[in-house]
């Protein structure tokens, strides 16, 4: 397999925005304060990205899939472990599905 020239010069390119786009934010943020309610507001975003990634997949499973997803958040929420929750959920709905 070969590659072409022009597709290396892309991926290069595009790993350069993206490599200027993060160092950018991170020096942005470094040279100024953000305020207080954006501070608090990010703090919030990593949970709301990952609900809105899991809930799509969970409601498409109905309520199995609800309820797995729920499992999960506690397993998680009790023990902090993310492998225990993964396999609880799994296991939920393996399991309300007639596995």
């Amino acid at each position: 397999m070969t590659l072409r020239a022009d597709v290396l010069v892309g991926i290069l390119c595009m790993a350069l925005v993206t490599y200027a786009v993060r160092a950018g934010g991170f020096a942005a943020l470094r040279s100024f304060r953000p305020p207080r309610f954006v501070e608090r507001m990010l703090l919030h975003l990593p949970g709301s990205i990952f609900i809105a990634f899991i809930l799509p997949g969970a409601a498409a499973h109905g309520l199995p899939g609800l309820a797995a997803a729920v499992a999960a958040a506690v397993a998680m929420r009790l023990s902090g472990r993310l492998t225990l929750s993964i396999l609880l959920a799994v296991a939920a709905l393996w399991g309300m599905k007639g596995g």
